[in-house]
């Protein structure tokens, strides 16, 4: 009785082994399928970086690229929906929908696809297309009111915007496109690179070999985001640091082969590996330390109504003479006139700036450049404090060097595009709580992209300028975007109109900080 007994005990416990190993691989086989993306679904796994892009949208702030071309002469709404039919839809991206689930997201073949539904043909309002010198406000009034109108999610992820007929305020006829591009899709860099394939006589998009569903895996994506920016993409951005901790980034991406070469080398690897360790501490105490900006008008919670403005552009040579005469770069130049023309614009609102600044962030390209036709997002950003408080123009263009010149070697670009993975990684509250910790330190995000120094054309026009903004994500209300393109620079404002209601008003005073800055290098002895 008692061997029938204990052999029953024992096939029951088999029984309950069988069932817990059963169970076990199809809670391991539900995982594998959730991270690697399948969940029924025939696509293209969207990256945590990206997928945290698109996880950012909120009510007041909408993860958009938004740009606005002017055209001369005019072009015709076929002839547009053929170049991009021809080129922009080379890129399967554009095709393409997003799917969400538990794990993230996953880029799948939109069946219903149709490009009429991605480029409108629009008018400006009647009054706006008779009144003389009024063509601009309404193109920028219409251009604020899409900054904040959200994409279809049930759709490819962007549209453009095509008024056939429009006067600039230079009075020149022509067309106006306003492009908007979800930023899940690429970043800046990206984006740049796929805008040339529309132009007359671009490169076609190179072929792009897609990626399965079920390909990747958590191993795989950790590798990607974390791991390989550390070696194959940082090497060569952060390549100012030296050979030395170029060596020490490949022994963080392979600790084994690096413990290796480490004894080969000896001390000065250790060494080598040791200074790239007390930066990376020094730059995550940095982020992590860093206190909340200064508290202006320009700072507050977003109401989610949107404002642009632009200037016309200044010539790119009185900027870089003036850079020159000062020893400065032209980021440097342009940088201190951003910051004069924000502390102009408080003082005109009755604000005392004095020794004030402001943090802005400053996303910074972490992919080699032979590589920015591939889409998706690889940068990170730096925090850069804004003098807008210092009066005397050459005392801020020479501080705003200095503070540009102590972030080169850093490695915080690097270090906030690990933290937007992990994000990609959490559910949207835990994300949305982790990415509002850096709104809070900041007022504003700043783009400083060099564009090409001869005009372009497209369809046959000539491209007369080109402007774009970036999101803000958080309660960040303020989006500051400097172009240069065809020989000229310009300066661009997106704001909350609730913290900011006329950004014309900041515009107005950028062109008077480059003079001032023009007036003192003309005060200078000649000659070297």
């Amino acid at each position: 009785m008692v061997t029938r007994v204990a052999a029953g005990k024992k096939a029951a416990e088999k029984v309950a082994k069988r069932v817990r190993d059963s169970v076990r691989e199809d809670v391991q086989k539900a995982i594998r399928r959730a991270v690697s993306g399948t969940l029924g679904l025939s696509g293209e796994r969207m990256s945590k970086v990206d997928t945290a892009w698109l996880r950012m949208d909120s009510p007041a702030n909408l993860m958009m690229i938004v740009g606005v071309w002017q055209l001369a002469p005019g072009v015709k709404y076929a002839a547009v929906c053929e170049r991009i039919e021809g080129s922009l839809l080379k890129y399967e991206r554009f095709r393409q929908r997003v799917v969400e689930d538990a794990a993230g997201a996953t880029w799948v073949n939109d069946r219903n696809f149709d490009l009429a539904r991605h480029v409108v043909l629009e008018k400006l309002p009647p009054s706006a297309r008779t009144a003389q010198g009024q063509q601009q406000e309404a193109l920028q009034e219409r251009v604020a009111k899409l900054a904040a109108q959200p994409l279809d999610r049930k759709h490819p992820l962007w549209q453009m915007h095509l008024i056939e007929d429009y006067t600039g305020p230079d009075g020149v006829k022509g067309s106006a496109m306003i492009v908007r591009i979800h930023h899940c899709i690429g970043d800046g860099i990206a984006l740049i690179s796929v805008t040339m394939s529309l132009v007359d006589g671009g490169a076609p998009p190179p072929e792009r070999r897609q990626k399965t569903a079920g390909a990747g895996s958590a191993e795989d994506w950790i590798t990607d985001t974390l791991l390989k920016p550390f070696t194959d993409i940082t090497v060569k951005a952060l390549g100012a640091v030296g050979e030395g901790a170029a060596r020490s980034l490949g022994l963080l991406g392979n600790p084994k082969t690096g413990m290796a070469q480490g004894l080969e080398k000896g001390m000065s690897g250790s060494l080598d590996m040791a200074r790239v360790l007390v930066q990376l501490i020094s730059d995550s105490a940095a982020l992590a330390l860093m206190p909340d900006d200064a508290r202006t008008r320009l700072k507050g919670k977003p109401g989610g109504v949107k404002k642009v403005a632009w200037c016309q552009p200044i010539p790119l040579d009185e900027v870089k003479a003036v850079g020159k005469a000062l020893s400065c770069s032209i980021n440097d130049v342009l940088l201190s006139c951003v910051a004069g023309a924000i502390g102009e614009y408080l003082k005109s609102c009755g604000d005392d700036v004095a020794g004030q600044e402001i943090r802005a962030m400053v996303p910074v390209n972490l992919r080699p450049l032979e590589h920015a036709h591939k889409l998706g997002n690889r940068f990170g950003l730096v925090p850069l404090l804004l003098p807008i408080g210092m009066e005397n123009p050459v005392e801020r263009v020479y501080e705003v060097r200095r503070r540009m010149a102590a972030l080169k070697g850093s490695y915080q670009p690097l270090l906030a595009f690990s933290l937007l993975a992990i994000a990609g990684l959490l559910i949207k509250p835990a994300q949305d709580m982790m990415l509002n910790l850096f709104a809070k330190k900041t007022t504003a995000v700043m783009t400083n992209v060099p564009g090409p120094r001869d005009k372009l054309k497209f369809c046959g026009a000539t491209l007369e300028q080109s402007m774009f903004w970036v999101p803000q994500s958080g309660d960040v209300g303020l989006g500051v975007s400097i172009l240069s393109y065809g020989g000229g620079v310009q300066f661009g404002v997106i704001t909350d109109s609730l913290l900011c209601p006329e950004p014309q008003r900041i515009i107005d005073e950028f062109v008077p900080e480059f003079a001032k800055l023009s007036i003192v290098t003309l005060m200078l002895p000649w000659g070297e």
